[in-house]
């Protein structure tokens, strides 16, 4: 497991390394446009390049490379909430969701929080897991005023940037010694969970084949 998770580490690694700033901002595009790849991995890998290249690469360069992915990423999802509105939002998420990992709890979830919050759901959606990859599309369906929109979204980005960037940039020296075999007590963790998710599929296969079951022979008495 611990092999697994360092060589996934390493190929993302390798990857913004071969492409730079410009790997760096793009990661943070494709999470901001709505599709799951966690700013959780963009942003430390950010870091860590800085820390192992500092000859190439800064961290003001690094803040400013994932920030305007992410506002060019969080304005194409915006544009798509404004011109296509909630009717084009969901039929995309109905049919491409499924091949992003997209689902339409994620979208109400952070449509929920902006209807109850309104204009600041924004700002404070940019540090809440889920809430911040997807604010953008409620926010362009609402209409809210373009320019604040972006006021709010670098308000709320520039803080958990410059936190998991910094994070990234202090561990990575020390990758080697205290992260890699740290891994070998969390692949425990993963494995546990792991199994217990195979479990409770499994649990809910057999109950609703019973059901289905049951309900099947009601009909035909």
């Amino acid at each position: 497991m611990v092999e697994i998770i360092d060589s996934i580490y390493r190929t993302l690694e390798a990857f913004f390394a071969s492409l730079g700033y410009f790997g760096m901002g793009l990661g943070m595009f494709i999470e901001s446009c709505c599709i799951p790849l966690p700013s959780e991995v963009i942003l430390p890998i950010a870091g860590n390049l800085v820390a192992k290249f500092p000859q190439e690469y800064t961290m003001l360069w690094a803040n400013v490379a994932v920030g305007v992915g992410s506002i060019l990423g969080s304005l194409l999802a915006y544009y798509i909430g404004y011109f296509g509105g909630r009717p084009l939002v969901l039929k995309i998420i109905n049919k491409f969701g499924k091949y992003v990992f997209i689902t339409m709890e994620h979208f109400e979830k952070a449509d929920n929080s902006f209807k109850k919050y309104g204009s600041a759901t924004v700002f404070v959606g940019r540090l809440l897991p889920i809430i911040r990859t997807f604010i953008s599309l409620p926010a362009g369906i609402a209409k809210m005023n373009v320019w604040k929109f972006i006021l709010f979204s670098v308000l709320g980005m520039v803080p958990w940037n410059f936190m998991l960037i910094y994070l990234g940039f202090v561990f990575g020296e020390k990758y080697e010694t205290v992260v890699k075999p740290w891994m070998h007590q969390f692949s425990y963790i993963v494995v546990a969970v792991c199994v217990l998710i195979f479990g409770f599929i499994v649990y809910k296969f057999v109950k609703y084949y019973k059901r289905m079951k049951k309900e099947s022979k009601q009909v035909q008495e």
